[in-house]
């Protein structure tokens, strides 16, 4: 055990002085390889170039640079459109819109912060000018955007992956049923907020009108349809559907709905690579502390410390979303499967778990901690966005929270919700 503490005390140290999580990863690492007397500097390099060196991590920057060229290209904007046209008239029309938004716009770009970040641009004005509360609203915001990693594709899904060298099409398949719950349950919270606060109406649309915003959505629709039925049938591969993607949104932005610029497309191709240059940067130094727990036999190590559970896979599963839920407060999810993912998995396994099942759990629960207080990443974009007080938006997520909370509990208490569509689709 001196091992592990060790490596947690050094990374968590590094963290709380404020040296950024791939850093702070590369120096547990040399701790560890220092405590095991191995400091080489050789090795530490290629385990670095390692661990973006990978072609299914091809997928992170196209999907990223997918996600920006659809916002920026108009694409969320017709989607929001559409969703609006059908149920902008019901009391609190403009948090269904959201809730509708999300899930489609998950099934395209699976960012988190992206989804969040074009919901908020596009609604938030929309729903402060009707006297919306902002406090729910943009707690609800925050929620939807959260599906995105969940509906595939998904950019968690693909680093989960990657990292513990688990299918990734099975896990993008794991997440459509429970995505799709994550909406549901969105609905029926939010419904009770209008409710009880007596939410305004818009004018219902025409026949005509929605006739319209189907037609001028149509192009984007058609994304998911392509790169799903394309993995699903065994078109392409994940990693060459993120490609597809990319053109597939860049040509509908510059060609077809002619909102984006050649400038626009250069800004979206800068701002593409600095975020896929953070991301990969710290999927290398994950490599490094990756490759320095396996030789310190740190899963084994956990798997003793764990043993009284590992015979009872359900309080196993319980007890690991409780550490997540936990880490995930202080954490992104990306380091968070980076560094854990490897060490959790291996005891999964060893209480009999299916990989797939822990897999999609493991990300779920990470994605919980976006919205959660006091780091939540992505509630701090939506406040930012819609420019509310922080307090605000953490009372406003409540109702949220707590239905994916009661979505959890449901989860760990029946895996075939996430199991049998995989083993039916797959």
């Amino acid at each position: 055990m001196d091992t592990t503490l060790i490596f947690l005390a050094v990374l968590f140290a590094s963290m709380a002085i404020g040296i950024p999580i791939a850093v702070s990863l590369l120096v547990s690492g040399v701790a560890l390889m220092w405590h095991l007397d191995f400091f080489n500097t050789q090795l530490l390099a290629q385990n670095l170039q390692a661990g973006f060196d990978s072609f299914p991590l091809l997928a992170v920057p196209f999907f990223i640079l997918a996600g920006e060229l659809m916002n920026v290209g108009g694409l969320s904007q017709r989607i929001i459109d559409m969703a609006r046209a059908f149920v902008g008239h019901i009391p609190g029309g403009l948090g269904y819109v959201a809730v509708f938004a999300s899930v489609l716009l998950a099934s395209m770009s699976g960012s988190a912060i992206a989804d969040t970040a074009a919901l908020a641009t596009i609604l938030l004005p929309m729903m402060r000018q009707q006297g919306y509360p902002m406090d729910y609203s943009t707690g609800l915001l925050a929620s939807g955007g959260i599906i995105g990693p969940i509906i595939p594709p998904s950019l968690p899904f693909i680093i989960y992956g990657v990292t513990t060298n688990t299918s990734i099409s099975k896990l993008f398949i794991s997440g459509v049923v429970p995505g799709i719950l994550m909406g549901g349950a969105l609905l029926i919270a939010w419904r009770v907020v209008a409710r009880r606060r007596q939410l305004p109406t818009a004018p219902r649309a025409t026949p005509a009108e929605r006739r319209r915003a189907v037609a001028d959505s149509a192009w984007a629709i058609f994304m998911p349809v392509i790169i799903l039925g394309g993995i699903r049938f065994g078109v392409f591969t994940p990693t060459e559907a993120a490609v597809v993607a990319a053109v597939y949104a860049f040509l509908v932005s510059r060609f077809i709905y002619r909102a984006l610029s050649w400038k626009a497309a250069y800004d979206v191709l800068v701002a593409s690579s600095i975020t896929t240059a953070v991301v990969m940067f710290l999927c290398g130094a994950a490599t490094v502390a990756a490759y320095m727990i396996t030789l310190a036999d740190l899963p084994n190590q956990l798997a003793e410390l764990f043993q009284p559970i590992l015979a009872h896979p359900t309080l196993f599963m319980a007890c690991m979303v409780v550490f997540l839920l936990l880490v995930g407060t202080s954490m992104d999810l990306t380091p968070i499967i980076l560094i854990f993912a490897p060490v959790c998995l291996p005891l999964a396994l060893k209480a009999h778990i299916d990989p797939i099942y822990f897999g999609f759990m493991f990300v779920f629960t990470g994605c919980l901690g976006l919205i959660t207080p006091p780091v939540g990443t992505v509630l701090n974009v939506a406040a930012g966005v819609g420019g509310v007080k922080m307090e605000s938006v953490v009372k406003g997520v409540a109702p949220f929270l707590l239905v994916y909370a009661l979505l959890l509990v449901l989860l760990v208490a029946f895996p075939q919700i996430v199991i049998a569509p995989v083993r039916w689709l797959g």
